[in-house]
């Protein structure tokens, strides 16, 4: 799938390309599965032009799990056959995921945990790595009390899991239909959005929490009310977190970042919803259900089954 221009999903057709080049240091993937992510269609409506180049036609999409077909001069952390996974967002909008092949630097490249089908492996990567980075970047860890707001969201219920998996006492927000689901993620506690979210933060956590972890943006006010002397606390959402102290912050590809959470699926501590799983050629209704903010899970498109 590409598209020539910047618009909405009028400009996404189907295309036939060639093969990409492999080069040193790089894996040439056939994709099984990719996933979408709101970013992908926020990018093709030029979302990013400030900050990215774009070379048309452009191929969207950055998540995929797929098998190596063949490997570039001097790279042998993978082999032709090898199941695989990747987030992998480029320098240059050009060459993504939503395709039969992708080439991809292996360093941006993990095995596939035996645990997960292409389709969540497919799922994991953007979402996960995004919560995994926060989370480790913030501290969390054993004996840390943690909020992530968005707790029901495609990062913040990967977030949860993450931090409970890392011994943290885990608060998450949700709308009150998705506390049990929050709760069943591993988080000890589940509090309502809205007004007094952070006196009903508070009395679960008296001293304040020492991590504030923003997965949705507009809760800067809660954060800092909640938030005990010395702690820490960051935002994928939000850049104003930084005029108070906070972080804000841009996910990385990286392979030994993606292994740690493939352990974490492998060992039981790491469920990746998926939603629903379309066809490559159906990424317009894809992105449709992804703008839509109604699903439970990631959004998988089923580029090819060998």
């Amino acid at each position: 799938m590409t598209y020539d221009r910047y618009g909405d999903d009028s400009v996404l057709h189907l295309t036939d390309l060639p093969t990409p080049k492999v080069g040193p240091g790089e894996v040439l993937v056939r994709v099984r599965r990719a996933a979408v992510n709101p970013v992908d269609w926020k990018v093709m409506a030029g979302g990013l032009d400030e900050l990215m180049d774009a070379w048309f036609p452009v191929v969207p999409g950055c998540d995929a799990a797929g098998v190596v077909e063949r490997v570039g001069p001097d790279t042998t952390e993978f082999a032709p056959g090898d199941g695989v996974m990747t987030y992998a967002r480029k320098d240059v909008l050009h060459a993504g995921t939503f395709a039969e092949y992708v080439t991809i630097p292996a360093r941006a490249v993990a095995r596939k945990p035996a645990s997960l089908d292409f389709d969540a492996a497919a799922a994991l990567p953007l979402a996960g790595l995004t919560a995994w980075q926060v989370l480790t970047r913030l501290g969390v860890d054993r004996g840390t009390t943690v909020l992530v707001h968005g707790a029901a969201g495609g990062v913040g219920s990967l977030g949860v899991q993450i931090a409970a998996a890392r011994g943290a006492r885990v608060i998450g927000t949700a709308s009150a239909a998705h506390h049990d689901h929050v709760r069943g993620l591993g988080a000890d506690a589940a509090v309502e959005y809205g007004e007094g979210l952070a006196e009903r933060v508070r009395r679960l956590a008296p001293d304040g929490v020492d991590v504030v972890a923003d997965f949705v943006g507009g809760v800067l006010p809660v954060t800092t009310a909640v938030l005990r002397p010395g702690g820490r606390h960051g935002s994928i959402a939000d850049p104003s977190v930084e005029q108070a102290g906070g972080h804000w912050f841009w996910v990385r590809p990286d392979g030994a970042d993606l292994a740690a959470l493939g352990s974490l699926a492998d060992s039981g501590r790491l469920r990746v919803p998926v939603a629903a799983v379309l066809p490559l050629e159906e990424l317009a209704e894809a992105f449709a259900r992804s703008r839509s903010g109604h699903t439970r899970g990631k959004i998988v498109l089923a580029v090819a089954d060998r």
